[in-house]
């Protein structure tokens, strides 16, 4: 950050462009869609023609099965690490924590909206669950914790993750209160909270009517004719 100012000058436009390059690095992994490399590569296909035309686990294992969902938890895990890995780089130790939700909120905004998918994601379960992980122990506890709860006693996948959504800015306020930049990482927390809720409004209002899928464990491919 010290060479960007140096070469640069002007602090403002200088640190303009940390974040502008900070953003497009942690987009970047973000794109690459787990359930769509893994339909592709194992099944030439796209799991996007099938059941809720979704590209994350839950449509992938309703679709195909069991078998290679382990792709798909592989990819989506481990672009959200290798994008807090590059967040905590590019912000160094001073702004850690910064960097972590940073690299997360623009990891999750390349999971749903990937250049080299037209623009046609999955909704950041999986990346975001990673990113609590490396974010604090106590939050991926909380986070992972709700999920569980909700999603076994339900068996509605998409209220749990809702609900693990939004303890996100509580656990935020609740660890990082006490931090110089809380007022920004509490926006940042915010903000990757309202991407997941925005990006599951059709299971809500699902949920609200009753007329939600619940989860089942099958084998095979139970659910690849449902277009």
């Amino acid at each position: 950050m010290r060479d960007v100012l140096s070469m640069v000058g002007d602090p403002a436009l200088a640190s303009a462009l940390i974040l502008l390059g900070a953003a497009t690095l942690c987009y970047i992994p973000g794109g690459v869609n787990g359930a769509i490399v893994a339909s592709h590569l194992f099944y030439g296909d796209d799991v996007r023609k099938y059941g809720s035309g979704n590209a994350g686990l839950t449509n992938f294992y309703r679709i195909y099965g069991a078998k290679y969902a382990w792709c798909v938890i592989l990819v989506d895990m481990g672009k959200a690490a290798v994008a807090v890995l590059l967040g905590t780089l590019i912000f160094g130790p001073d702004g850690a924590v910064f960097g972590k939700y940073f690299a997360g909120l623009f990891c999750i905004v390349g999971h749903m909206f990937p250049f080299l998918y037209r623009f046609k994601g999955g909704k950041g379960i999986l990346c975001s669950g990673m990113t609590l992980i490396l974010l604090d122990w106590r939050i991926a506890l909380a986070g992972w914790g709700v999920f569980a709860i909700m999603w076994l006693a339900t068996k509605y996948v998409s209220l749990g993750s809702v609900c693990a959504a939004v303890t996100l800015p509580v656990m935020t306020f609740a660890v990082y209160r006490a931090e110089a930049d809380f007022s920004v990482i509490m926006t940042l927390s915010l903000l990757m909270a309202a991407m997941v809720l925005w990006a599951h409004r059709e299971n809500i209002k699902r949920l609200a009517t009753g007329k939600e899928n619940k989860f089942e464990w099958h084998k095979g491919e139970a659910g690849k004719k449902q277009k």
